[in-house]
């Protein structure tokens, strides 16, 4: 049966009025939130939970659909356009159709992107862009079925593979992909990412690898430097293409023979920090200004009803002069970030 097609959603006023609300002591502006759903996953990831998802003692339980409705209209409020669904991996909330649709309908919202190990994309693509989902990454280290079972724990290549050609289908208004840069890619490798892209409309982002609290050994052992990867792009005939407003922090390259693009998250190098415009919120309402700060804000008091609406924005606000100029992971010092799956990466 076929779905019906998601509404366009209209322009707001709010949002270019809002968007000078929430600016730093550095003049950054915040159009992004990146809004955690839970911290469990099903993968096993070398890089992430290697051991899988093991519930932290004392962790409070997820948001619900209720205190995240009211967080994302405060966001709203203040003028961030821009939402991403992330984990762990959120697609194991039961209710993650109904979240999506929620927060789609706030008004002031215009893009809700997803992250996703893409398990369940391929059947699930088309429903979740009918309940408003504009945008999916799906992370893909390798496209070696034996090395990606290895990485992941699950030899599930080929269906999330499937996955991405199916919200392709769906005509997401962006397909991305996720790979963490984790060793130099081999001529075999980079032939296959270059003609997985050659015909299909995608970004596929190489992230480099950060240190967090407890993989401090695989870091030193496996992290992989950007620069020879953006060398190799400007070598093949790729170039940097224009950031758009509310991007993340990838640098695209495009190349006249691919309908596909290359991009590269650099957290290492010189000035990363500096365009930052994203915001995060835990999965037990953490408030974090930056991915590896310290501990969150707590804005989960002020979820409880509709009634502290003001309070909440006026917590919001009032906690910008505290977000940092830069992260330190030079200094090896990575914040209370356990690992990346404790507030969506």
């Amino acid at each position: 049966m076929d779905q019906p097609a998601p509404l366009p959603r209209a322009p707001t006023d709010s949002r270019e009025s809002g968007a000078a609300k929430l600016q730093d002591a550095f003049g950054r502006r915040f159009e992004y939130l990146r809004l955690s759903l839970t911290q469990r996953c099903n993968f096993r990831c070398t890089y992430c939970l290697p051991n899988g998802y093991r519930k932290p003692a004392g962790c409070a339980p997820e948001l619900t659909p209720d205190e995240i409705g009211r967080a994302v209209r405060a966001f709203a409020d203040l003028g961030l356009w821009k939402l991403r669904l992330t984990g762990g991996e959120p697609t194991v909330r039961a209710d993650f159709d109904a979240i999506a649709r929620q927060v789609a309908a706030v008004p002031g919202i215009r893009r809700v992107a997803m992250t996703t190990n893409g398990y369940r994309l391929a059947q699930r693509a088309s429903d979740w862009r009918s309940a408003g989902i504009d945008a999916v990454n799906v992370s893909v280290d390798t496209l070696d079925p034996h090395a990606f079972a290895q990485i992941t724990g699950h030899d599930r290549l080929d269906e999330v593979v499937a996955g991405i050609d199916a919200a392709l289908a769906a005509e997401y208004a962006a397909v991305k992909v996720n790979s963490v840069l984790m060793d130099q890619i081999d001529e075999g490798a980079w032939d296959r990412i270059l003609a997985f892209v050659q015909h299909r409309d995608v970004s596929w982002r190489f992230i480099e690898l950060m240190r967090t609290n407890d993989n401090a050994r695989f870091f030193e052992t496996t992290h992989t430097p950007a620069d020879a990867l953006r060398q190799r792009l400007e070598h093949g005939g790729w170039t940097a293409l224009a950031r758009r407003s509310g991007a993340g922090p990838a640098v695209e390259y495009a190349h006249p023979a691919s309908r596909g693009r290359i991009g590269i998250i650099a957290p290492y190098s010189p000035g990363f920090c500096d365009s930052c415009n994203r915001l995060r919120l835990s999965s037990t309402g953490k408030l974090h200004l930056c991915l590896f700060g310290e501990a969150g804000i707590d804005l989960r008091p002020l979820l409880q009803s509709d009634a502290q609406r003001d309070e909440l924005v006026a917590r919001i606000l009032s906690s910008m002069p505290g977000k940092a100029q830069g992260h330190r992971l030079h200094d090896g010092d990575s914040g209370a970030t356990p690992h990346l799956a404790s507030i969506g990466g």
